[in-house]
């Protein structure tokens, strides 16, 4: 292992991946990517721009394009498009309900790949990267894999809590069931790959959850 340490975290729609890995990347003085951003604000972008999602050349070309900056902190929120904070526009039901199409096309994916690889390697001390094939395709050599669940009935609560009570049911169950089944088509984030240790949080609070993916990620560091 060099002094550059990588870890990946995949996870299902409301596992509590992002907050985990903020809290993770904290423990270990490192960077943070949170890679459902990227497919969030570029979805954003061809809303904004009325870019038809069903034009797949046209989505490919969109995110060749797109003026995309985000931050790696941790501590400090940075999603910008072309100058604009996208940060709370990205999180709304309409984005939700696009974001499967954008995330679908793989040549799309490649493009966003490709980046995130990027963010990876120009993380000087290490990066805490997130999302659904982080383990698995984005960085399957990073020091330490985990894929983060929890049972879907743990996660719909989760993810209401964490919009504020803004959606209703049928709106989260999109947000969360149903896009998995979409995204599961692409990618696979549901079942651990072989080396990738897992963590089921469904009977876990916050602070065990994060002690439960350090002490696997302890765990795979000393092999």
């Amino acid at each position: 292992m060099s002094d550059k340490l990588v870890i990946a975290i995949d996870g299902p729609s409301g596992s509590g991946k992002s907050s985990v890995s903020k809290a993770v990347a904290r423990h270990y003085g490192l960077e943070y990517l949170d890679t459902g951003a990227m497919y969030r604000a570029l979805t954003w972008y061809c809303l904004d721009t009325q870019v038809n999602t069903e034009d797949a050349a046209a989505l490919v070309a969109a995110a060749r394009s797109f003026p995309y900056v985000q931050g790696t902190s941790p501590d400090e929120e940075i999603i910008e498009v072309g100058g604009v904070d996208v940060r709370e526009a990205i999180r709304e039901p309409r984005i939700s309900e696009a974001v499967s199409v954008v995330a679908s096309n793989m040549d799309v994916r490649q493009i966003l790949i490709d980046l995130q690889r990027d963010f990876i390697a120009r993380a000087k001390a290490g990066i805490v990267a997130e999302g659904r094939d982080i383990t698995t395709v984005v960085a399957p050599d990073a020091d330490a894999r985990v894929l983060l669940t929890a049972s879907e009935e743990v996660r719909l609560a989760r993810r209401g809590l964490q919009l504020g009570g803004t959606q209703n049911s049928e709106q989260l169950a999109a947000q969360v069931s149903a896009r998995d089944a979409k995204d599961s088509k692409v990618t696979s984030f549901t079942e651990a790959a072989e080396g990738v240790a897992l963590v089921d949080s469904s009977e876990l609070n916050f602070e065990e959850t994060i002690a439960a993916v350090i002490e696997a990620v302890e765990g795979q560091l000393k092999r």
